[in-house]
């Protein structure tokens, strides 16, 4: 401790200190500010969402007027099975921007995961409106009004994301299951063919041609769909394979 014996005294030992402390400062590096919005994607990326949620929050603090942030806040709660929660901040991110079209398209995901159809179809409907060429919008209203039973719009849509992105995952896959509720087999037999030329890695259009193959006695082909679903790591149900034995007589 420096003594203090007389006002001059003083301010000399204040000018001795200050500068200390600067020639100090400067020896330190200053902690470089965390950016909270950069850290949320990184967790949501790693699907970390507990701790994406609480990044988003905070980078909210910053930035409350940013549709952006609400929007992946929400995304990261959809992921989580928050689905309210997930409505709420896209409500807001909505608010913010009227037209931003994927928050509508993306509420509308987490209306039709809470089973509100028509709230979902409503929010894909105004996506589509806002941008007419958004493929995730039509694609993801086919699959509510596949939900609903109503195939020819579910057809409609479905072959409209295709017209949009002719290889959107899951498009043709999706518009054969919906040609194979109608009995249309012959078009989903096409769609899911088309399927695995895209992508052969998915094993759902596999699972489909078997079954359709086994209604049509042609066991050989069934089988064939079968070991390849199965190779792919697909589980099916243990009743279709007994049926296909007993039809086919053989075991695999």
């Amino acid at each position: 401790m420096i003594p203090i014996r007389s006002k001059r005294h003083f301010e000399r030992a204040l000018v001795t200190l200050t500068l200390g402390a600067c020639l100090f400062a400067s020896s330190c590096k200053k902690a470089e500010p965390v950016d909270h919005a950069a850290q949320g994607l990184a967790h949501a990326g790693r699907r970390e969402y507990d701790e994406a949620v609480s990044e988003f929050t905070e980078a909210l603090k910053a930035a409350p007027e940013s549709e952006i942030l609400y929007a992946n806040r929400a995304l990261a709660h959809y992921h989580k099975g928050e689905y309210d929660l997930a409505v709420a901040d896209y409500d807001k991110a909505i608010e913010l921007n009227p037209r931003y079209h994927e928050a509508y398209c993306d509420r509308g995901n987490a209306y039709r995961a809470k089973g509100d159809r028509d709230l979902a179809i409503a929010d894909y409907s105004k996506a589509i409106e806002l941008n007419p060429a958004f493929a995730a919008a039509y694609y993801n209203r086919a699959i509510a009004y596949e939900n609903k039973g109503e195939f020819n719009l579910a057809i409609a849509d479905y072959t409209r994301t295709i017209e949009i992105s002719e290889t959107y995952p899951g498009a043709y896959c999706n518009r054969g299951r919906a040609y194979g509720r109608k009995e249309q087999y012959d078009l989903a037999m096409q769609d899911w063919d088309r399927a695995i030329e895209i992508n052969a890695s998915v094993p759902e259009p596999y699972i489909n041609r078997a079954v359709v193959n086994f209604g049509r006695a042609d066991y050989d082909k069934s089988w064939q769909d079968v070991h390849k679903a199965q190779s792919l790591g697909a589980q099916l149900p243990p009743d279709f394979l007994e049926q296909l034995r007993k039809a086919s007589g053989r075991e695999n």
